[in-house]
C-alpha cells in the first residue's frame, strides 16, 4: 500500500481541525490549571494506560490487591500516550482524572500509517505474540514483516499458533512453515481458544510479561485473550463463510491485566494488550540495510558482499546468494525479503 497524498483543499482542512483541536486542548488544559491550583484534584499517584481514545485515556491503578480503571484526559502537552504507557495521574473531587506527566519507555511498538508516518501501537512491551491460525491461511511474508518488526524495535517475537485443533495429524504445508521459525530459533506455542490445549504453556509465557497479540483478522487474537481472561467480555468476531477471512472486531489497542491467580509464582501477574488487526503491516521507514538485518539468518553475511553496494539481486559475489544456494537461507525467506524491499521501495 503506498502513501496517500493529499490536494492542497485538503491538507488545509487537515491544518484548520487541527488547529481547532489544539485551541479546545488549550481551554481545558487551561481549566485543568485552575482546578489543580484550586486543590480539587487529589494527590500524584501512578497508573498505566489500558486504552486511548482520543483526548480521554482509560488509566488502570493497582489499589492492594484490585485493579481499578479510571477514565481521564490529558493535559495539552502530553501527546502521542499510547496504550502501555505509564504515567502520573491524579484523581478530582468528581471522580474524574487528569493525566500530568508520562514515564520512560522501555520500548514502544510503531508501524507506519497510510501517510507514511510513524504512529505508535502500544509501549513498554516485554514481548509480541505473533498470532496465526490453521485458518484463514497464514502469509509467510506477513509473519515475516512482523518478525522485522519485533527485531527492528527488540521486542523478543513469540509463534502462537491458534486452531490448533483444525490442523491435520500430518501438519503439511503449515507445519512446514512453522519448523522453518523453529529452526531460527523463534519460540513456538501451538494452542486452541475452543479447547485447553496449549493454554498452561501460553499461560507460563505470558506470567509477569506485557504482552501484544498481533496478526492478521480472523486468526482469533480476540479469542485466545476471551479464554485466557474469562472474567472480560470481548467481541470476537466470526470468519465470513463466503471468504475465509477475518473480520475486523478491535477498534483500539487495550491493556486486560492477567487474573492474579495464572500468575506462576502466585503474586506477579502479567498484561495483554489486544491490537487491531493488521492485514499488510508497513515497514516504510525503514532503510534496506535494516530490513536486511530484520531477518535474522543474513546477519552473518551482511557486509560480506564483493561489492560494498551490493543490493542482493544478481551481482556476483554476493554473500546471501550464495548462501541461498548453499541452503543456509530459506529461498521463500530471501523471497519474502525481496518482496518486501521492492515494495518499500515502490511507496
Amino acid at each position: 500500500m503506498s502513501r496517500r497524498k493529499l490536494s492542497r483543499q485538503q491538507r488545509w482542512r487537515v491544518e484548520k481541525i487541527q488547529a481547532e483541536r489544539t485551541e479546545r486542548a488549550l481551554k481545558k488544559d487551561d481549566r485543568d490549571s485552575e482546578r489543580l491550583d484550586a486543590g480539587e484534584y487529589g494527590a500524584e499517584q501512578p497508573g498505566r494506560v489500558a486504552a486511548h481514545f482520543g483526548r480521554s485515556l482509560e488509566v488502570e491503578s493497582v489499589e492492594g490487591d484490585q485493579i481499578r480503571l479510571h477514565r481521564c484526559h490529558l493535559r495539552a502537552n502530553l501527546e502521542g500516550l499510547v496504550t502501555g504507557d505509564q504515567v502520573v495521574w491524579r484523581q478530582a473531587n468528581d471522580g474524574s482524572g487528569v493525566v500530568v506527566a508520562r514515564g520512560e519507555r522501555h520500548s514502544v511498538l510503531e508501524r507506519p500509517d497510510a501517510h507514511g508516518q510513524l504512529r505508535p501501537v502500544a509501549a513498554n512491551i516485554d514481548q509480541i505474540l505473533i498470532v496465526v491460525a490453521v485458518e484463514p491461511e497464514p502469509h509467510p511474508n506477513l509473519i515475516d514483516r512482523y518478525l522485522v518488526a519485533a527485531e527492528h524495535t527488540r521486542i523478543p517475537p513469540v509463534l502462537v499458533l491458534n486452531k490448533s485443533d483444525l490442523l491435520p495429524p500430518e501438519g503439511g504445508a503449515l507445519r512446514e512453515l512453522l519448523a522453518r521459525y523453529d529452526r531460527l530459533g523463534y519460540p513456538l506455542i501451538e494452542a486452541s481458544a475452543r479447547g485447553e490445549h496449549g493454554l498452561d504453556a501460553l499461560h507460563a509465557r505470558l506470567a509477569a510479561r506485557t504482552s501484544v497479540f498481533v496478526g492478521q483478522s480472523g486468526v482469533g487474537k480476540s479469542s485466545l485473550i476471551d479464554k485466557l481472561l474469562p472474567a472480560e467480555t470481548l467481541r470476537i468476531g466470526a470468519l465470513s463463510t463466503d471468504t475465509r477471512k477475518g473480520k475486523h472486531t478491535t477498534t483500539t489497542a487495550r491493556l486486560y491485566p492477567l487474573p492474579l491467580e495464572t500468575a506462576l509464582d502466585g503474586t506477579r501477574r502479567g498484561d495483554l494488550i489486544d491490537s487491531p488487526g493488521i492485514r499488510e503491516f508497513g515497514l516504510w521507514h525503514l532503510d534496506e540495510r535494516e530490513l536486511a538485518e530484520g531477518f535474522i539468518e543474513f546477519r552473518p553475511y551482511l557486509g560480506h558482499c564483493r561489492f560494498r553496494d551490493c543490493r542482493h539481486r544478481q551481482e556476483p559475489g554476493c554473500a546471501l546468494l550464495d548462501a541461498v544456494e548453499r541452503g543456509d537461507i530459506h529461498p521463500q525467506r530471501f523471497a519474502s525479503f525481496q518482496r518486501i524491499r521492492d515494495d518499500i521501495a515502490a511507496s
